[in-house]
């Protein structure tokens, strides 16, 4: 089901790249240290991507990408469930239950 995603590049993480987001539904990934911190969805992906620079965790993130969808919501939970097959049923460190 995500293979055929159309992702972005992976672009920086700051403001300059985000002010270039498209505000429209979809999913996207953070990562640093070549890990994923985060895989999200939002109706608007430009605001959310704004919105996470305050947050603790994923302010730490280096870059992103991005896939405009509408079914965004059941794609991030396909994409989280691959990721955890694939790391032993563990989420994204910045997912992870507090």
């Amino acid at each position: 089901m995500t293979d055929d995603l159309t992702w972005s590049d992976w672009l920086d993480y700051n403001i300059e790249q985000i002010s270039k987001m498209p505000q429209e539904p979809g999913i996207y990934m953070m990562h640093a240290a070549m890990k994923i911190l985060y895989i999200g969805n939002s109706t608007n992906l430009k605001q959310t991507i704004l919105e996470s620079l305050d947050d603790n965790c994923t302010k730490d993130a280096k870059r992103f990408r991005y896939s405009v969808i509408s079914n965004h919501e059941e794609t991030k939970m396909q994409l989280l469930k691959e990721y955890q097959e694939k790391h032993d049923g563990k989420l994204p460190r910045c997912m992870e239950s507090a």
